[in-house]
């Protein structure tokens, strides 16, 4: 089961992003250190770790809980992006760009574990259970 991460589309979105994101941090104020800067810090990485981790794990369910704290992860740092916003602490071009990008990497992501749960063997019993 295990596979190369490196070879994943969303692991490379997500790697690609959280390098964007620590770009990001520099505009945000200095008082926001114990907050919202680490927060970021966390949610950003967390989303192409968690790939990596699940991409080494011997089952697809597996996989697919870790593909799942990704993408909650990525959901987080959504709402961390808005409130930067909201905050003033930078403009709506600036979210914009990111929110594109970030929203383009949850709908991969939600698609990769759809395609996951399809093959998962709980799936494969509740269809046979289902005939």
């Amino acid at each position: 089961m295990a596979r190369l991460h490196k070879n994943i589309e969303i692991w490379k979105l997500g790697y690609s992003f959280a390098l964007k994101v620590y770009k990001l941090l520099d505009k945000i104020p200095k008082e926001e250190s114990d907050n919202i800067i680490p927060q970021m810090r966390r949610t950003a990485v967390s989303i192409p770790l968690n790939i990596a981790e699940g991409s080494s794990k011997r089952s697809k369910k597996d996989f697919l809980n870790y593909v799942n704290t990704a993408y909650g992860s990525a959901k987080e740092l959504d709402v961390l992006l808005s409130l930067c916003k909201d905050l003033g602490y930078i403009k709506e071009d600036v979210y914009l760009d990111y929110f594109k990008e970030l929203d383009l990497l949850m709908g991969k992501i939600f698609l990769f574990m759809r395609n996951l749960e399809k093959e998962t063997p709980y799936n494969f019993f509740k269809k046979w259970k289902e005939k």
